[in-house]
């Protein structure tokens, strides 16, 4: 299976680029060294470069493995909450039937 390299679009390298960034200055905060950070991951310290300076070929694990050490692990977890996802429901709130009609055939309650 061939893998398609379009450009990423640029709100998804800004907010890659800004978590890049948090991260970087979450681990100064607590003064941990970029070897530090990349033991704690079980990644190595040119991932954690690369994660620090915005690079969006790094898996999103490794996200979640610096989001864990940093005790974060929960903003991942709540990104895309399908309780909160207003537009998905809105959505499928269009889509319901106007009335509801007894079944002719026999009813299983």
């Amino acid at each position: 299976m061939e893998t398609v390299k379009a450009p990423l679009p640029a709100p998804a390298r800004h907010a890659v680029s800004k978590l890049g960034a948090d991260i970087s200055l979450a681990r100064r905060r607590r003064r941990f060294t970029q070897a530090s950070l990349a033991e704690r991951m079980g990644a190595s310290v040119s991932t954690v470069r690369r994660m620090e300076a915005g690079d969006g070929r790094v898996p999103i694990h490794f996200y979640a493995r610096a989001l864990s050490v940093f005790g974060e692990i929960q903003s991942l977890e709540n990104l895309l909450d399908t309780e909160r996802d207003y537009i998905g429901l809105a959505m499928m709130d269009q889509r319901l039937p106007k009335r509801v009609r007894p079944s002719k055939s026999k009813s299983v309650w």
